[in-house]
């Protein structure tokens, strides 16, 4: 039996002007807001963006998108009865992407942080995770994020990690100490190669990474722990006007999860079980 842990939870947050996707989805509006789930249906056909680079969230293996959010996603689509056309889009396009009309929805990792759910449409969650450090094993140096000061800190490029590290160099300096360097990758695997190789002192990103990480290569990494003790989830999002489409993709994620099939997934790909709320993850005035 797979032993299960409970964990709290945060998440990325690409690293956009909200001010000025707001703008664009206001322009990009038209007469068939709110019509996307009537399209697929009557079209037979959903395109998803995801950002495939993620493991075990979703990645690529042998040329073909896998992971937790995949298998999801290939149950919900199988329940709309139509074909899945799914497009790997970097990190950095997914939210303007969506915004275009490129995709459908989102199935992606997304953290809701309190500015992006009163921007868009997100779904229950689907998984829940906190950003934490990491480090290389057997390196006292670190023991929490208070030793970041005068050090290297690796993560991805856009992301909700990156962000709070720069909030918490930026408190740093303001009370007058160092800081830390900040060294962000267009991947998280990239910047967890970096601190392998030397390149950073530590690593922030999700904890299930980590720990899958730390299960996949025993004895390169340690956990320090959380960067900040916020808990957040993390759900698949759509465009502000296709609130019927969110319902709906809540709806069969709730039916997965009551299931107990969400759970399955979360075992195969993570090794342990997250709680998942009906209710209060998202913040006040969210769409």
């Amino acid at each position: 039996m797979t032993r299960c842990r409970r964990i709290p939870a945060s998440f990325r947050l690409a690293t956009l002007s909200w001010l000025s996707l707001a703008a664009l989805a206001l322009a990009l509006q038209s007469a068939t807001a709110g019509e996307t789930l009537a399209k697929i249906r009557q079209s037979g056909k959903v395109t998803v963006g995801t950002e495939a680079a993620f493991p075990p969230f979703e990645f690529i293996r042998e040329g073909k998108i896998v992971g937790y959010d995949k298998d999801i996603l290939d149950s919900v689509v199988a329940g709309l009865g139509v074909q899945l056309e799914q497009i790997d889009v970097p990190w950095q396009g997914l939210f303007p992407g969506l915004l275009a009309g490129k995709f459908d929805f989102i199935a992606s990792a997304m953290t809701m942080y309190d500015e992006p759910t009163r921007k868009f449409a997100f779904t229950m969650p689907v998984a829940e995770a906190t950003v934490s450090l990491l480090r290389r094993k057997g390196d006292e140096r670190i023991k929490s994020r208070d030793d970041l000061d005068g050090r290297t800190v690796a993560t991805q490029l856009g992301t909700g990690a990156e962000k709070l590290l720069r909030e918490l160099d930026a408190k740093l300096k303001a009370g007058g100490k160092q800081g830390f360097e900040i060294k962000s990758f267009t991947s998280a695997p990239e910047a967890f190669l970096a601190l392998a190789n030397n390149q950073a002192d530590a690593a922030a990103s999700l904890l299930p990474t980590m720990l899958t990480l730390m299960q996949r290569r025993p004895g390169i990494y340690e956990l320090v722990g959380p960067l900040v003790a916020q808990r957040q989830y993390i759900g698949w999002v759509a465009r502000p006007d296709d609130v019927e489409l969110r319902d709906y993709l809540s709806a069969k994620i709730k039916e997965l999860r009551d299931s107990g099939q969400l759970y399955q997934w979360q075992e195969k790909w993570f090794g342990f079980r997250m709680e998942l709320p009906d209710s209060g993850y998202k913040a006040a005035g969210a769409i």
